[in-house]
């Protein structure tokens, strides 16, 4: 699986089709987004996505579907840490698991989000 250029971005093979994203992963159109769109990304970002991986990607995709944003990282940490202990909820446990920009960025690609504000 290699990414190839699409206008300004490229795109991601999922399952032999060609999901296009922006030149940081992020899905162009969202509605492409599937879990296997989301493995195939993690592949290519050198990512094995564990059960807590599909954890953290499941509550970001139903927090933004619930309020429309996408949650700041202290929430994912509240709710983290309220799910599986101070230790492996914290800021930095969730950014060693998502080492290309924590939670809210890379967490945001393989769930299909958008780019957080402030992000460039």
């Amino acid at each position: 699986m290699t990414a190839t250029p699409v206008r300004d971005g490229r795109s991601i093979d999922v399952e032999g089709q060609r999901i296009a994203v922006d030149s940081e992963g992020y899905l162009i159109d969202r509605s492409r987004w599937s879990p296997a769109f989301a493995r195939a990304l993690a592949r290519e970002e050198g990512l094995e996505l564990t059960a807590a991986h599909w954890e953290v990607i499941e509550f970001l995709r139903e927090f933004e579907a619930e309020h429309g944003v996408q949650p700041q990282v202290r929430v994912m940490i509240r709710e983290f840490t309220r799910r599986w202990g101070a230790e492996r909820g914290s800021n930095h446990h969730l950014h060693d698991m998502f080492p290309r920009g924590g939670p809210q960025k890379q967490g945001n690609r393989l769930a299909g989000l958008l780019r957080t504000k402030g992000e460039h």
